[in-house]
């Protein structure tokens, strides 16, 4: 089961369930995601199962959009596995400060994106022109509603440019937010309806960069090597914050290609995590050339 933004026959935004990998329903024709994620886990819930009993199935659409509107926020936590913080230490000329917030008790919290700054799954994420050396960061997303319940769980890309941050720590937003720099998708997976069947902590998360129609960069890990728990990690968000259109937030990640790596023009990424579904975007540099491309 997953809730989905996308394209109607008439060229809106809606906002539906897929089951099975069929389009069972709609929400009604005026709901937004933001407005979903203003519900309580429970009234979330009342209003899925509701579309479930009546619901009839339908081919899937064929134009996925974001899975986030309204003034929703994208967050992201740092240094949440072990391979994140060799990673941020070799790029960084202050490798100690990685090193303490990994065993810190505050986790490290970032803003990432407005929904606007956001990928849909099939289109461009971006690098920046001004950066030497870019990577995808495949990350599990906790998909959090405006109570801090953790209502589900997507697929993102938190796309960053560690030539820049590795020039100064400072230069953090710099590296992370600016347009195009991060993708979601394709759907939000409901929470109840992954812990039926996994274990959130032992997700396998699977990422591969191709170049040129080849497999240019592999890698698999899993979420039991998070060093952060994701009711600690939401607590310290909503500690002196409110969202009152809900917030996403990327849990960290544990594929950092090599440094000999970057992406490239024409790069395309595939994100895939169990119980989740896959997430895939091609790579454009600089803002100038993003467009809502549609992969083959």
């Amino acid at each position: 089961m997953q809730i989905i933004r996308y394209t109607s026959s008439h060229g809106g935004a809606t906002v539906g369930l897929l089951h099975h990998g069929q389009h069972i329903g709609s929400f009604p024709s005026s709901s937004t995601m933001s407005d979903l994620l203003r519900l309580s886990a429970n009234e979330l819930r009342t209003q899925i199962e509701r579309i479930v009993q009546s619901g009839t199935a339908n081919n899937a659409p064929a134009s996925l959009l974001a899975p986030i509107d309204g003034e929703t926020e994208v967050w992201a936590a740092g240094v949440t596995y072990k391979q994140s913080e060799a990673a941020r230490k070799e790029e960084s000329g202050t490798p100690d400060i990685y090193a303490k917030v990994y065993t810190a008790q505050r986790p490290e919290l970032f803003f990432k994106a407005t929904p606007r700054r956001v990928a849909a799954p099939n289109a461009p994420i971006v690098v920046r022109a001004d950066s030497t050396w870019d990577v995808p960061e495949p990350e599990l997303v906790l998909v959090i509603n405006a109570h801090a319940e953790v209502i589900g769980y997507t697929i993102g890309n938190d796309v960053s440019s560690r030539s820049i941050e590795g020039e100064n720590p400072l230069y953090l937003p710099q590296a992370k937010v600016y347009a195009g720099c991060c993708a979601l998708g394709p759907g939000i997976t409901p929470a109840w309806e992954v812990s039926q069947s996994a274990d959130p902590y032992n997700l396998s998360i699977h990422l591969t960069i191709e170049r040129d129609n080849q497999i240019h960069w592999e890698g698999e890990t899993s979420t039991r090597e998070l060093q952060r728990r994701f009711d600690e990690l939401v607590t310290y968000l909503f500690l002196e914050n409110d969202f009152p259109d809900g917030v996403f937030l990327c849990t960290g990640t544990a594929l950092v290609p090599d440094k000999q790596f970057t992406l490239q023009p024409g790069d395309v990424v595939q994100i895939s995590i169990d119980q989740l579904g896959t997430l895939r975007n091609s790579v454009v540099r600089g803002k100038s050339t993003r467009e809502q491309q549609v992969l083959p």
